[in-house]
């Protein structure tokens, strides 16, 4: 049995380029916005010297706003991936032999 190399190029499961710029940046505006939710979250349970705890509230509103939007942006892009697929080959079965 020899392995012989289709005639034409194999195309990339990747999404486009400019899809995933959008994913990214999605990801920062998440991560500002969880920023300054966590930094006014903090803000107004802090009374007097609070700069710590301040940049501790910023800190973690940040990643986890980050954190959620980058997961939405993962099931997303995989989901076009799918879609995409699923357009070529006319199927929706996935082949589950491995």
């Amino acid at each position: 049995m020899t392995n012989s190399v289709p005639d034409s190029p194999l195309t990339s499961a990747a999404p486009p380029v400019w899809i995933r710029w959008v994913a990214f940046t999605s990801i920062l505006i998440g991560g500002a916005c969880g920023a300054m939710i966590g930094y006014g979250f903090t803000d107004l349970q802090c009374t007097g010297n609070c700069q710590g705890w301040l940049s501790a509230g910023t800190i973690i509103g940040a990643v986890c706003g980050a954190v959620g939007v980058a997961i939405v942006a993962v099931l997303a892009l995989r989901a076009m991936d799918e879609w995409e697929s699923i357009k070529v080959t006319g199927s929706t079965r996935r082949n589950t032999r491995r």
